[in-house]
């Protein structure tokens, strides 16, 4: 339960104070963390310990302390010499492992539970029973990240992300899969979705920069209470999905700001296919060439300005009139006037989304 990296930080810290080294096995003799340098030699005495019925032992001039984790024995513990000061500082170490447990059983009792809660695998009454068990308050303000990262995220990433808050005991960090890391955070009084941004921003700066790279992150709405935490890390995932298909230039997403984007992403894809030949006829988007697509995109980046889209693509404004002529004749849609504008836009967006649902099937 506990890492081997973190019993060596302990052992590591015990032997600075008191000067003795130490090592842990578990019940197999398998060693997990030493300050020995042939701690493997202790292998035939720990299973020797772990089959008697003490708690400790000094076997060839070492002392042994079974650590146990509620009656049930978790670890070994060997300490060099045999005098009375280093049976205390065993006893102290080995009381120091239990309480390690009891926090880390506890944290994994935790993370279980927010796992379950995010996916809805509980029913309301056990989420109330279980948060009340937990010490988890039930009707705090919360709110749900999701941090994305292009490969298989490495152990380390989470760990990154968890010293981002670190002293704040009523935050979790967890993970549903393999990409993906949960952060589900209590908010404070006074906190809105401006601190939220700048909280996501500062979530992806602690990653290397090459992982940072790839990575997105979202969050969904504020919820305040616990049975509603679901709710905004689905909208979170959605954000996600969103963000990939309409908003490629950013890194951070807000379920709040996705604006006509959530609306596609609901459509079903055979009212889309629909939508797509009233507006196109047997035309596609896809089959228009390059510098018609990038002169539609600058045109809508310009809010329908001729004169201010042909001096950024430093055309003549009648050779711009003449693009959006030869584009009405093909499309029968003049994306000077409002409202085929707004059509227009709204068919490039579905046709992205259909690309998008495309490729998720394969």
């Amino acid at each position: 339960m506990i890492s081997n990296q973190i019993l060596q930080s302990t052992l590591d810290g015990i032997k600075n104070i008191s000067r003795v080294d130490l090592c842990i096995m578990d019940m197999d003799g398998i060693l997990l963390a030493s300050t020995f340098e042939n701690a493997e030699q202790f292998r035939d005495s720990v299973l020797s310990f772990v089959g008697s019925p003490a708690d400790s032992q000094v076997i060839s001039g070492y002392q042994f302390f079974k650590v146990m984790d509620e009656n049930q024995l978790e670890y070994v513990l060997v300490v060099s010499g045999k005098s009375d000061d280093v049976y205390l500082i065993g006893k102290m170490a080995a009381f120091q492992l239990q309480s390690l447990l009891t926090a880390y059983k506890e944290r994994f009792d935790k993370d279980n539970f927010i796992k379950n809660l995010l996916l809805d695998n509980l029913l309301l009454v056990d989420i109330y029973n279980r948060a009340k068990k937990l010490h988890i308050d039930t009707e705090a303000r919360r709110i749900v990240f999701i941090l994305e990262i292009e490969h298989e995220k490495e152990s380390s990433s989470i760990e990154l992300v968890r010293s981002l808050f670190t002293g704040k005991n009523n935050d979790f960090i967890t993970a549903v899969d393999e990409k993906s890391i949960i952060v589900v955070k209590e908010l404070e009084e006074g906190d809105d979705y401006p601190q939220m941004d700048v909280l996501a921003h500062s979530i992806l700066e602690v990653l290397p920069d090459d992982r940072r790279a790839g990575a997105l992150i979202a969050y969904g709405t504020i919820v305040s209470e616990i049975k509603d935490v679901s709710r905004s890390y689905k909208e979170a995932r959605m954000a996600l999905d969103v963000g990939r298909i309409f908003f490629e230039e950013r890194q951070v997403i807000a379920y709040s700001s996705l604006g006509i984007g959530r609306l596609i992403y609901q459509l079903p894809i055979p009212l889309c296919k629909m939508f797509i030949r009233e507006v196109f006829g047997d035309k596609s988007p896809d089959t228009f060439d390059e510098e018609t697509l990038t002169t539609i995109n600058k045109f809508f980046d310009n809010n329908l300005n001729v004169s201010e889209t042909s001096r950024q693509l430093y055309i003549h404004r009648n050779t711009l009139v003449y693009r959006l002529d030869k584009l009405q004749k093909s499309t029968g849609l003049d994306l000077r006037v409002f409202d085929d504008a707004i059509t227009f836009k709204i068919a490039l967006m579905v046709v992205k989304y259909m690309k998008y649902m495309e490729k998720q099937e394969y």
